[in-house]
């Protein structure tokens, strides 16, 4: 009944685990922030016990509901001189657009089976959701360490509800279908996939374009594939998204103006454009300094 609903709500894929520490994730979560593959994303060190266990998110978590949100786009940007943004940025906001139907998925458990207690979370709390998206088995863990449906390719959001009702969950685990394919890694134009499901966070596109704060580093000239905001190299080369489908989310459509920007539009940006064109969109994170930042080191 649940994973009907979320169907119907738009979801493309519903699976369900049990609300357990996840010990396998522990050591390489540590490793990872000891080597300081989050670059200054300082946050990824808080709440070291939580990313690992849903209970410490959710009192008397038993279940955790995790979902996937197509949002691929065939339409491009139709210069192809332009800066480039990453296609989950076409539309609005999909913390907010995801976030309202895992609410309303929420309520109708709760008004379907009684008091049920749960959150919801789309990348807005320290939760491993590919982790929990593959133990669900939804997919597996890429080389480019993106989750990947064999049908259906990586271009997804992922969500999820943790409540403390116990459910019957999906324990087979998704093949991993990688094989010898090193295409994602081959293609990184800035080596940041440093082996096979890592990813060094302090050398992403997408890190430098959105999460870095500061100046972007002198050594990384040259290297971002004219890159303005995110990156979809390593998904565009992906083998397994040649069966990517457009999305159905009307909310997540660009705006022709959008599309349609020139080089020079992009170069020649103001602060009033900036706003009324990434208005709901996530490039407002950047902020307009950033997002001419980025344009301006791809550029000059």
């Amino acid at each position: 009944m649940i994973k009907e609903e979320a169907n119907r709500l738009g979801f493309s894929f519903v699976g369900i685990s049990k609300a357990e520490f996840l010990a396998s994730e522990a050591p390489k979560l540590e490793k990872w922030l000891l080597e300081n593959k989050n670059g200054k994303m300082a946050y990824m060190e808080n709440h070291f016990d939580k990313r690992l266990n849903p209970t410490l998110l959710v009192d008397g978590a038993k279940s955790v509901i995790s979902l996937m949100y197509n949002y691929y786009a065939t339409n491009k940007q139709k210069d192809c001189e332009a800066p480039k943004i990453s296609k989950y940025a076409y539309g609005q906001d999909y913390h907010d657009v995801v976030k309202e139907k895992l609410v309303e998925l929420l309520l109708f458990i709760q008004s379907n089976i009684g008091e049920i207690g749960g959150r919801c979370f789309v990348d807005s709390a320290p939760i491993l959701e590919r982790a929990w998206a593959a133990k669900s088995g939804l997919g597996w863990i890429g080389k480019n360490g993106n989750l990947i449906n064999k049908g259906h390719g990586s271009f997804y959001f992922l969500a999820e509800l943790i409540i403390d009702l116990d459910l019957e969950y999906d324990s087979k685990l998704a093949t991993n279908y990688c094989g010898t394919c090193t295409a994602c890694i081959d293609a990184c134009p800035t080596e940041a996939i440093v082996s096979p499901t890592v990813v060094d966070g302090s050398k992403c596109i997408s890190y430098f374009t959105i999460e870095l704060k500061e100046a972007i580093p002198a050594e990384m000239k040259g290297k971002f594939d004219n890159w303005a905001f995110g990156c979809d190299v390593c998904q565009d080369v992906c083998p397994w998204n040649r069966f990517s489908k457009h999305h159905n989310e009307p909310k997540f459509l660009a705006k022709p103006e959008l599309l349609n920007m020139t080089n020079n539009d992009w170069l020649e940006i103001t602060e009033q454009v900036f706003s009324e064109l990434f208005k709901k969109s996530p490039v407002k994170r950047t902020k307009y300094n950033g997002l001419k930042r980025n344009i301006d080191f791809i550029r000059n």
